[in-house]
């Protein structure tokens, strides 16, 4: 600013602000510029790929020249992108006239964007980082007390950031001033955020009176129901949605998240993957299959590990400086659940055959679970070959061809995930696995093996009961929680 470039101290700023966006130096110059003819606003224009900290220079420069409704939309844009940062701790935003000033439906928008920008509940600091919304929204209720949309947007904010029972009392008030499907959603999921769950169920059913065809709504009564242990209840309404539209993908997640939870069934996360493989333009984001999967073994994540076989490692050559770089770069010890990892491993695709195999016999010691990713990309490979016929299966028969140790789990694995991917593939590694369940039944690590077979798609009921009696009968049962962590870094550490 001194050498008269403005514009390169309004980048700067933008960029002091992506980091600190109350720092009291960056505002101070801020009101340096906004003395410069035209406020400002030219030094931060609305380009297609403006930071946030553009943004927030924005609109304090037309806060600061009088135009605070207009500038708080690019605030809560900014927050939108970074809802941990303190975008709105700002003293324009806690201005009470600006409640009054702006207009209740642009609010609304605006609420909502920020809603769905984080969880619910969100973070703790999020909390705090959103509340100045809030304030603006109590500022905005005041001056329109019967404005339902803003009362019901208002409660979604409110009940986000842990303020429960204004979250009940404004989503009531805008049910009563205008009943609509929306404000009894609303109210519900107030009422269940404020553990009141008969009155949420009430007003979830109304929402079904409004509009029986919003099979969403069927599929949030079935959850609160299920998590309130009628499970029964949960799946009578699943099964009303399914009846109306068999492929709606929130009843179809829901179904099968509850009928696992009902008989612990694998088949039911299977045909759930499959689903989802089937119909990749769904409504919205879903994560029942990562949370049925959730600390599963080899479901969601390694378990401790068996030994490295060392004649593999005299076998081959050390592994490319670019193999270990691709593989240093997915690898992890956990995932979400089985087509996960299968798609996390498509940058491997990259690595030959021959590299792999490499790993397998001098796996990085700075890589998580080398040996389970390097299977995993080795089923990238020949991807489109016929699963009896191709080379990926022939490979990793080879590699689970010997003693229970590291490589052999992680081939065993592989084959388990060709089965969660392709339905073709099912009743072969099926076959496979049983095979292998029955030559280690007895034998040191067999209960590995046995956690292997019950993440196994379409393995016959028998076996299945025969692996879980294996894990029963295990003289050390598998540790979870932060003894389960402590497993996992035997494997990084073996």
């Amino acid at each position: 600013m001194a050498r008269d470039e403005p514009q390169q101290a309004a980048d700067h700023l933008a960029g002091a602000l992506n980091h600190a966006p109350t720092l009291p130096e960056a505002h101070e110059l801020l009101g340096r510029l906004a003395a410069l003819p035209g406020g400002g606003l030219t030094l931060f224009p609305l380009a297609p790929h403006v930071s946030a900290g553009g943004l927030a220079a924005r609109a304090h420069l037309l806060a600061a020249a009088g135009h605070p409704d207009e500038a708080l939309p690019l605030l809560a844009a900014a927050s939108g992108r970074a809802p941990g940062s303190d975008w709105a701790g700002v003293p324009w935003v806690g201005d009470p006239a600006l409640g009054v000033r702006i207009d209740p439906g642009l609010l609304v928008q605006l609420l909502m964007r920020l809603c769905t920008a984080v969880g619910d509940p969100a973070p703790t600091r999020t909390r705090t980082t959103l509340r100045p919304y809030l304030d603006v929204a109590k500022h905005a209720v005041r001056a329109n007390p019967e404005h339902a949309m803003l009362l019901g947007a208002g409660s979604a904010l409110a009940r986000r950031i842990g303020e429960t029972a204004l979250a009940v009392e404004w989503a009531a008030r805008g049910a009563r001033a205008r009943p609509s499907k929306l404000a009894e959603i609303w109210l519900g999921y107030a009422y269940r955020s404020a553990g009141k769950v008969p009155e949420a169920l009430a007003a979830l059913r109304r929402a079904v009176t409004h509009d029986p065809d919003d099979l969403s709504v069927y599929a949030d009564i079935a959850g609160t129901l299920a998590d309130n242990g009628r499970l029964e209840d949960a799946l009578n309404w699943v099964d009303r949605a399914l009846e109306r539209d068999p492929d709606y993908d929130c009843a179809v997640h829901t179904a099968h998240r509850l009928r696992h939870r009902a008989d612990g069934d694998l088949a039911h996360l299977v045909r759930l993957a499959d689903f989802i493989r089937d119909h990749p333009d769904e409504s919205h984001e879903h994560t029942d299959l990562a949370d049925c999967c959730r600390e599963v073994s080899w479901l969601s994540g390694t378990p401790a590990a068996a030994p490295l076989p060392r004649g593999l490692a005299r076998a081959a050559e050390e592994p490319s400086a670019d193999a270990v770089h691709r593989l240093r770069q997915v690898a992890s010890l956990s995932w979400a659940h089985p087509p996960a990892a299968y798609d996390a491993a498509i940058p491997l695709i990259l690595v030959q055959p021959f590299d792999l195999l490499a790993v397998l016999a001098h796996p990085p010691a700075d890589v998580a679970a080398a040996e389970i990713w390097a299977c995993l990309g080795l089923l990238h490979h020949g991807a489109e070959d016929p699963w009896l016929d191709s080379a990926r299966r022939k490979i990793l028969l080879d590699l689970i061809d010997g003693g229970l140790d590291r490589v052999t789990e992680a081939a065993l694995f592989a084959l388990i995930v060709s089965a969660w991917i392709d339905p073709e593939a099912r009743a072969d590694v099926a076959a496979i696995v049983a095979g292998r369940l029955t030559e280690v039944a007895g034998r040191p690590g067999a209960r590995s093996v046995a956690e292997l077979a019950l993440a196994t798609p379409d393995l016959d009921p028998a076996m299945r009961a025969t692996a879980a009696s294996m894990i029963r009968s295990a003289s050390v049962p598998r540790q979870r929680g932060r003894g389960r962590n402590r497993l996992l870094l035997r494997w990084r550490r073996q």
